[in-house]
């Protein structure tokens, strides 16, 4: 055993190893390892914020299927995943004016795979009516995509087919006179409210979730009338009283404005592209510019005017501002209408 030749490692300070120590090249081995595990995580953070988007985007429509804001948001999909090169998808959760859907956007985590498709309602209106867990400063505006002037829609059973009926009915029997909107305190509300109150009549309200299960209620002659954009009756066939519009659309040319009727009456549903507060800019841009192509494509503008719809274009300062107004306005009109929380 003697002559056998001793081993470098046992050989204490033989060699290179001797010069550094064995713990000395464990370090700097374990030091190496770091220097390249630190290395491969920048350039993979790189790689991903360059990669977005790298899955599919959820859309969230605060509404249930059907409605103008569902019917808008499934214009948009195609057009706007193919601005994006990644899938789309839709997910509705509606209930309580819209903003159930958009406390889910809110929420989210702020890195652009959730977004939502908010008309004004559940930001200009809601948060004047009921204490709630989001505000304006709670979401990244990011693009305005339609604003639709609105319109009175009848129901299939109304004893009336213009403004000066329904008033009339309104007068002589207020009990009988049951209208719909999709929420207390939703820009639709608050159009057929005021409408109401200038002409001195009562009615009965009929709150619903969306602009689909109204719609089917005015079918059925559960309601006599509510305020909606020009793609629901095109969708549903009800006849149409007046527009609350400074001037009579293209898509409705016989229809009289509600001023033609006597109320000097406007208002509009609009709606965009949220997402959380906190979105990083990069992303934020990505999606900025993708929405303006998408709003922009022909596809997007052809089924809009199929749903006598308004493309819009807006990008997220100018959206937010438009918003941000609003709201002010909604706050003034809702005090005047008792109907604002204290």
């Amino acid at each position: 055993m003697s002559g056998l030749p001793r081993s470098p490692r046992l050989a204490g300070n033989n060699g290179a190893e001797g010069a550094m120590g064995g713990g000395g090249w464990k370090r700097a081995g374990r030091r190496g390892l770091g220097l390249l595990a630190a290395l491969a995580l920048l350039a993979g953070g790189a790689a991903a914020q360059e990669a977005y988007p790298a899955r599919p985007i959820q859309l969230v429509v605060p509404y249930p299927p059907g409605g103008n804001t569902d019917l808008m948001a499934r214009a948009l999909q195609q057009s706007l995943s193919q601005a994006l090169n990644q899938s789309v998808v839709i997910v509705n959760r509606g209930g309580a004016s819209g903003t159930i859907g958009d406390a889910e956007v809110a929420r989210a985590r702020p890195d652009g795979y959730t977004i939502g498709l908010s008309p004004n309602t559940p930001l200009t209106a809601q948060t004047h009516l009921v204490p709630l867990s989001y505000s304006l400063g709670s979401f990244r505006f990011l693009c305005l995509v339609y604003d639709n002037p609105q319109v009175l829609v009848l129901g299939r059973q109304a004893p009336f087919r213009d403004i000066a009926g329904m008033v009339a009915l309104g007068r002589t029997k207020p009990e009988a006179l049951v209208y719909g909107s999709p929420g207390q305190g939703s820009t639709q509300h608050i159009l057929i409210a005021r409408l109401l109150r200038r002409a001195g009549v009562e009615a009965l309200h009929a709150p619903f979730s969306g602009a689909g299960p109204m719609a089917q209620a005015a079918l059925g002659g559960q309601i006599m009338a509510f305020v909606e954009s020009p793609s629901i009756p095109v969708s549903t066939g009800l006849p149409v009283a007046g527009v609350f519009n400074a001037e009579r659309i293209a898509a409705l040319p016989e229809v009289p404005t509600v001023t033609e009727a006597g109320y000097p009456i406007v208002g509009s549903s609009a709606g965009g592209l949220v997402a959380p507060a906190g979105l990083p800019d990069a992303i934020a841009a990505v999606l900025e510019r993708a929405c303006g192509e998408a709003v922009a494509s022909e596809s997007f503008r052809t089924a809009a005017a199929r749903l006598n719809s308004v493309p819009s274009y807006a990008g997220g300062a100018a959206f937010r501002e438009r918003f941000a107004a609003e709201s002010e306005s909604n706050r003034q009109v809702l005090q005047d209408l008792g109907m604002a929380r204290e």
